[in-house]
């Protein structure tokens, strides 16, 4: 960069905040431009957030600017290529939603500053794993929120079960009986697909794998099949539609009819069913999905988001200190309070354990995984082969038979010049 004669040495050494303009005004500061998702955080979060950052890192000015969810995939790659009239420093993204920008280009590298500053040692795997490649993070870990059960204290007591289960065959056991009469012991639609990701993963299956750059569909897999058998076990113990997923019709309106013992949602699912029926306000719990074996919960999907940098980002420096303050413990507090979100880092679960839905979350986010990190993953579930896969086998259908089709069209989508 080229500075006026009239700025000394001294100056120079502070010239990303330039001279001073005529009769020492003051210089403009440093725009710092934030893209955040529209829900992630509170307008006083962002406010006090906003003001902080400002305060602490004196000369920049901190844009924060909210995006919709439809269609912000677009705008993202406009960024990224340079194509946006729009510049932005740091963006939050889904965290599956990372490899794709990472095979358009135009992510700035974040290893060395998730080593040295940011403790990638204990990111959640399923916040952190979507986003890296080869070693490479490009993805710095936000938040994470999953499923975890929620359920009616009142039939629980009826049934005389006191405590959560915590492995997958006292689930089947409690499940039982509260499975009785018109009550049902669980609402488990048929093609609530996340949920049986999780109980692949406890298996040591997956939906499908990389094999040095070639993605197979792995559902076949007996792994796999192992999975799919245990959801059949527990969607059996109650009316739920064995061709329809959680949202046709919506799970919490099902449960708050009042006769209904669990669901599989996130926590923040409560809110919609005591709004349905105000009589089940404080009569909800939470647990955490069982595992196979007492000591950790069961495999969950994790959402979530992640916070990349635009290479092309003119603030870089300023750029980091952003997420350098985002995932720091204070403000990963402050938004996991405000939120009722899973902190990014498994040493901060301890900061949501007054929220029993966020401390449930917690627990097992630990045991958090997300999607396949294909580019292509999304063009899978745009037209799911698993919903339909699922419905089958349900239905008495030959599992292998039916997970042989439904891995062919995973592999089919997501290598499509074979």
């Amino acid at each position: 960069m080229r500075f006026p004669a009239a700025c000394t040495a001294l100056v120079a050494a502070a010239a990303l905040t330039g001279c001073s303009g005529p009769g020492g005004a003051a210089p403009e500061p440093q725009k710092v431009t934030l893209w955040l998702m529209k829900g992630s955080a509170s307008e006083d979060f962002v406010a006090r957030f906003t003001a902080s950052f400002e305060k602490e890192h004196p000369g920049t000015d901190l844009d924060v600017r909210i995006q919709e969810w439809t269609g912000v995939g677009d705008k993202v790659n406009a960024v990224l290529s340079g194509r946006s009239r729009e510049g932005a420093d740091v963006i939050e993204v889904g965290n599956t939603q990372v490899a794709q920008y990472i095979e358009t280009g135009g992510l700035s590298e974040l290893t060395l500053e998730g080593l040295r500053a940011w403790g990638n040692q204990d990111w959640l795997e399923g916040l952190a794993d979507p986003g890296s490649i080869n070693g490479a993070q490009y993805g710095v870990p936000w938040y994470a929120a999953n499923r975890v059960v929620i359920y009616h204290r009142d039939l629980f007591a009826s049934a005389g079960i006191k405590n959560p289960p915590k492995t997958r065959q006292e689930w089947l056991q409690a499940t039982r009986k509260l499975d009785k009469g018109d009550q049902q012991g669980i609402y488990l639609p048929g093609q609530n697909w996340y949920v049986l990701a999780g109980f692949i993963w406890d298996e040591g299956g997956d939906l499908a794998t990389d094999g040095n750059g070639t993605w197979s569909g792995a559902l076949h897999d007996d792994r796999a099949l192992a999975g799919m058998d245990f959801y059949k076990q527990l969607q059996a113990l109650g009316d739920g539609p064995k061709d329809a997923d959680e949202e046709t019709p919506p799970q919490a309106e099902v449960f708050a009819r009042g006769d209904v013992a669990q669901i599989i949602a996130p926590p923040g699912q409560a809110a919609a069913i005591e709004a349905a029926n105000p009589a089940l306000k404080g009569r909800l719990g939470f647990f955490p999905v069982p595992g196979k074996t007492s000591d950790k919960p069961g495999a969950v999907f994790t959402g979530g988001s992640v916070l990349i940098i635009p290479a092309r980002s003119g603030q870089r420096t300023h750029a980091l200190d952003v997420i350098t303050d985002l995932v720091g413990e204070r403000w990963q507090t402050d938004l996991a309070r405000t939120m009722s979100y899973v902190p990014n880092k498994t040493t901060l679960a301890h900061v949501v354990e007054g929220d029993e839905g966020a401390a449930s979350m917690a627990a097992g986010a630990a045991q958090g995984r997300a999607t396949p990190k294909s580019a292509r993953w999304a063009e899978v579930e745009a037209d799911n082969p698993i919903k339909p896969y699922m419905t089958a086998v349900l239905s008495g259908q030959d599992p292998g038979k039916a997970a042989k089709a439904a891995s062919e069209k995973i592999t089919k989508v997501l290598n499509p010049a074979r």
